[in-house]
């Protein structure tokens, strides 16, 4: 199918990843499932890639049995990687349930990819059986909508059809009902690729998949060349490295496994597996049932980014010197200080706050054990929100004389668009969160009687919460206009 109808019409098909050659994927086939049947469409998604047009017969197809995409990626493809997990290296891994399905241009003009997972078994699949739970999936659905609400530059799912299948799980009540999920991504060039490259020495293709990203993702560096290009090109992804985690610090996100091979690029956050959202300002709170030591605690994540980082400039040592790779990684620590100022201030709807004000605001926080999301939601826009602020179901920590600094700051900042509070969003008490057991009261119905009911009225609240705030998240840019709110909210 070469010739577009009109539901092709703004559809922007791309095969950008074939020019690497195949020693960077495996093409694999999609595996077979008994059942579609849809559960999630991100229609704003679709439409902001051309997809939009889509019937559900056509859906279906595409997403749930995989059949190409007009002039796209004739077949799926495995990305071959390597990683840390929990510092460890692991060089037995890559896609392993999941796969690159196409490639497209959106508005935008930005390369995206639609990759899976729970797709079927690849050659990176070891001993897994290559699915995914639909548990797991309606995991990722929410926490991806809650993180774009918020402002985060996350990874869209772009859809999510039940299979089927059942399932054998040790961590979630077995038989298991299946799913596949399809994700919208601004790449998924991870820091492992590098590291894939790096252990088999395979230096000439590593300059080759520098290139290749700044072609497609920054091309503001294509002037740059030599030990210059690498140079900027690692500077660039700790810029953006710097700014993603500095907005899971404002969203109290807590990612749970920041390991190398779940970091990308562009600075986009990804693969939701066993996140939270901090029901309060805990530094040691973890994700994870399983990181017993806290590696990748909410308040370790700042470390655990700079250490991922530090990983793939470990990679990029045969093309430029160590000396200057490692003057290179000391920006992070401004980048991330940048994005926290930046993050915090739109968070609370104001201008200009400083990081010392952030770091002040959270010992409170956490010596107060104030619900995490209520303090913003209570004084957004600073100022223009004191009188709500007062109604707040925890107002009497208001009250307190370690408060009235803090609130001095927020009350004398610069309100930002404060027209949003006319939102009806903000005429409810509370605000919109998504804690582990709001979590487990949504899959309940679904698991006992597929009762889908308060997932969408849960998927209705997010909506509302994030018309209300006007977020629009894109990474940091390489001026850093981003640490500006006026240059990345819409």
């Amino acid at each position: 199918m070469t010739k577009k109808s009109e539901i092709w019409s703004t559809y922007k098909p791309e095969t950008a990843q074939l020019a690497l050659g195949e020693g960077f994927f495996d093409p694999v086939p999609a595996a077979k499932f008994p059942e579609a049947i849809p559960r999630y469409r991100n229609q704003r998604a679709a439409a902001s890639v051309g997809l939009d047009g889509l019937g559900e017969v056509e859906w279906l197809n595409h997403f749930g049995h995989f059949q190409p995409l007009p002039d796209n990626l004739p077949e799926p493809l495995a990305l071959r990687y390597h990683g840390h997990q929990f510092r460890s290296y692991n060089p037995d891994i890559g896609d392993g349930r999941g796969f690159l399905f196409a490639q497209l241009s959106d508005e935008e003009g930005r390369l995206l990819d639609l990759g899976t997972k729970g797709s079927g078994q690849t050659p990176f699949s070891r001993q897994g059986d290559g699915r995914l739970t639909l548990k797991g999936g309606v995991r990722e659905v929410l926490a991806t909508e809650m993180l774009e609400a918020l402002g985060v530059y996350t990874s869209k799912t772009f859809s999510l059809i039940e299979t089927g299948e059942k399932l054998e799980r040790g961590d979630e009540p077995s038989p298991a009902r299946s799913s596949v999920l399809v994700r919208l991504s601004h790449s998924h060039i991870r820091f492992g690729s590098f590291q894939y490259l790096a252990f088999h020495n395979r230096h000439d293709d590593l300059s080759l998949l520098i290139d290749h990203c700044i072609e497609h993702y920054f091309p503001h560096l294509g002037s740059l060349e030599g030990e210059e290009r690498v140079l900027g090109f690692f500077a660039e992804v700790i810029e953006r490295a710097g700014w993603l985690v500095g907005s899971w610090m404002a969203a109290g996100f807590v990612h749970g496994v920041l390991n190398t091979d779940n970091m990308n690029i562009t600075g986009e956050s990804f693969d939701y597996g066993p996140w939270r959202f901090l029901p309060e300002v805990q530094p040691g709170f973890v994700a994870a049932y399983f990181d017993q030591t806290g590696l990748y605690a909410y308040g370790r994540q700042p470390e655990a980014v700079g250490w991922s980082i530090a990983q793939l400039g470990g990679t990029l040592v045969q093309l430029a010197e160590e000396e200057k790779l490692n003057n290179a990684l000391k920006g992070y620590a401004d980048a991330y200080e940048g994005a926290m100022a930046a993050h915090f201030s739109r968070r609370l709807g104001v201008r200009g706050l400083e990081v010392e004000f952030v770091g002040k605001l959270l010992r409170w926080m956490n010596e107060t054990k104030a619900p995490f999301e209520q303090v913003f939601f209570d004084w957004f826009c600073g100022g223009a929100s004191r009188e709500r602020a007062q109604k707040s179901p925890i107002k009497e920590l208001y009250q307190h004389d370690d408060w009235l600094p803090l609130q001095s700051v927020l009350t004398a900042a610069k309100e930002d668009r404060p027209a949003r509070l006319k939102h009806g969003y903000f005429d409810s008490s509370k605000p919109c969160t998504m804690l582990i057991d709001e979590m487990e009261s949504i899959w309940t119905p679904i698991h006992e009687s597929d009762d889908w009911s308060a997932f969408d009225a849960k998927l209705d609240e997010i909506t509302g919460m994030r018309e209300a705030y006007g977020f629009r998240a894109i990474p940091a840019n390489p001026a850093g206009l981003a640490h500006e709110t006026q240059s990345y909210d819409g």
